[in-house]
């Protein structure tokens, strides 16, 4: 189904939060259906090119989505001394696995995606965000709930990726935001081990979710570093959580992430560097007050259910 540019009934309305939409124009529909977890659709915006959009939710855009991977991945990776084991939690269009094979030192990166199809729809529309990756010897992918596949499992990771959409009451996230999931996150570290954690917007208005990541792994982990990028994508700050039993990421100088950068032999970074880095933990004074001041702990009994479709 194609539509016409000059058209200006053809928009694509993202809710950010409940007091805010975002409108992007609707060039092409190139996939539209219902998998048994959420409802998918694959389409081409003027602005941000093909993009992945769950339950309602803009995911993903092959036009800025290296912003948020890069952040999300490369900060974590770059933080561990020798990354060898990864773990992705989500991650369904393969762009986080994509960033953490960059890595020439991981040797086995597993990826635990519930919903199979997206895989699927993203290998067909999103070829642009793999970019191969799901096809490297060195990836183990699985189709089922990641926090399952965490209990039943005994083995360690030097690197955790929690890139998981926002925790709706309809989606099949929101027990992987909690104090009892992260607790089995950490005892699935290895001894400098760090995890990275897609946390929600960083807009002024609409910091419940990003507050409340942040104190629920503080509940947890001793090191807990907020991160937050511009992503247009999802229409400005996005915030991210960084958390380790020993690894402080917003301690490393813009000087040693660059240093390490070369020396791991990382091309083609179009975001993520020592300054990017830098910038990331320069946060605003709002945003470090909201985060001293707003302390919802999110529990198995206790979740935390954003705004719906």
């Amino acid at each position: 189904m194609i539509f016409m540019d000059d058209d200006p009934h053809n928009w694509l309305s993202d809710k950010l939060s409940k007091d805010l939409v975002q409108q992007h124009r609707l060039e092409e529909v190139l996939y539209e259906g219902k998998t048994r977890y959420q409802l998918v659709r694959v389409v081409r915006l003027a602005s941000l090119g093909n993009t992945l959009v769950l339950d309602g939710k803009i995911q993903s855009s092959e036009n800025d989505e290296f912003i948020y991977h890069e952040s999300l991945v490369q900060t974590a990776l770059i933080a561990h001394p020798c990354p060898e084991k990864v773990f992705i939690a989500g991650g369904g269009e393969g762009a986080a696995l994509r960033e953490a094979l960059s890595h020439k030192s991981v040797k086995k990166a597993v990826m635990v995606e519930i919903d199979g199809e997206v895989t699927q729809l993203s290998r067909k529309y999103l070829p642009a965000l793999s970019r191969g990756a799901f096809d490297d010897k060195r990836t183990e992918l699985y189709h089922e709930d990641a926090r399952a596949f965490l209990e039943k499992s005994k083995e360690k990771f030097d690197a955790i990726v929690i890139d998981l959409p926002d925790p709706i009451e309809e989606g099949p996230a929101y027990r992987l935001f909690t104090k009892q999931f992260y607790g089995i996150v950490q005892e699935h570290l290895t001894v400098n081990g760090i995890i990275s954690v897609q946390a929600g917007c960083a807009q002024m208005t609409d910091l419940l979710n990003l507050t409340a990541v942040y104190h629920t792994l503080q509940s947890v982990f001793p090191i807990v570093a907020v991160g937050v990028v511009n992503v247009p994508t999802y229409g400005g700050p996005w915030g991210l959580c960084f958390a380790s039993n020993k690894i402080d990421p917003a301690r490393l100088s813009p000087k040693e992430i660059d240093k390490r950068i070369a020396a791991r032999k990382l091309k083609g970074l179009k975001f993520y560097d020592g300054l990017a880095h830098q910038g990331m933990f320069s946060l605003p004074l709002y945003l470090r007050q909201a985060l001293a001041r707003q302390r919802r702990l999110v529990t198995d009994k206790n979740p935390l259910y954003l705004y719906g479709k």
